[in-house]
């Protein structure tokens, strides 16, 4: 009876260091590409330490966003502190890109919601008046209900999702986002979601029905930063990467 005891101890102990070294060896792996992402032409956009090659939009006041544990990280609301100690912005890239594809992990706290805005220019008050929204959110816990032009991975209030593919809120998502010229992709944990031609007459007519009807940017800026959004939720980012297309 020792003997298997003294087994069974063993093997636990085995499994709990493969754990332990699967945990650390992705920990890692996370914020670096690879040797082939190199050769295929990646750039890494978060170094997993410091905000290089981020800004916040349109200099407004921010205490929100910060590194943590190798992540991209906006804190939640503090419903408890006031004026300069709560200060919501949107966080983006310094760089500015056209015809790209871009990925991510990102993970959500229950009710939270935040996005991905490409093709940001600072030109209006707010970055989702000129560019397209890739929808974050918790799908089934987020307060009221949304309709399905605001569930994760739709172009914001204008294309739905064609499949839900969403984790269950605290995991890891992957995210990628294609755009070159007119043609746009959104992709969640492997499958496309949504796609769509800028400025077809499909999405004019969907503009057209939409919250940004009356705003003329909309969808029309070539190029721009890649923003996240803060939308006074915790949420986090890792392995931020692009490739020009």
């Amino acid at each position: 009876m020792k003997k298997i005891i003294a087994v069974l101890l063993t093997l636990a102990a085995c499994t709990q260091a493969k754990k332990e070294l699967q945990s650390s060896t992705q920990a890692s792996a996370d914020n670096k590409l690879t040797e082939v992402q190199q050769q295929e032409g990646w750039k890494l956009l978060f170094d997993g330490q410091t905000l290089t090659g981020w800004k916040i939009y349109k200099e407004w006041k921010n205490n929100t966003w910060e590194v943590k544990d190798g992540t991209l990280h906006c804190r939640p609301v503090n419903e408890q502190v006031k004026g300069d100690g709560d200060e919501r912005s949107d966080l983006m890239t310094t760089e500015q890109f056209a015809n790209f594809e871009f990925t991510c992990n990102w993970k959500i706290s229950p009710e939270g919601n935040s996005g991905i805005i490409y093709r940001v220019t600072e030109e209006f008050e707010q970055p989702y008046f000129s560019g397209p929204e890739y929808q974050l959110i918790d799908d089934e816990g987020y307060k009221p209900k949304q309709n399905d032009v605001h569930l994760t991975g739709a172009n914001y209030d204008m294309m739905p999702p064609t499949a839900k593919v969403v984790k269950p809120v605290g995991e890891w998502n992957f995210t990628k986002i294609v755009a070159n010229g007119n043609h746009v992709e959104h992709w969640l944990n492997g499958q496309k979601i949504v796609e769509y031609e800028l400025r077809s007459p499909d999405w004019q007519k969907r503009k057209d029905e939409s919250k940004w009807k009356d705003k003329k940017g909309y969808g029309m800026a070539s190029q721009g930063h890649i923003d996240l959004q803060d939308h006074g939720s915790e949420v986090w980012f890792k392995n931020v990467m692009i490739k020009a297309l």
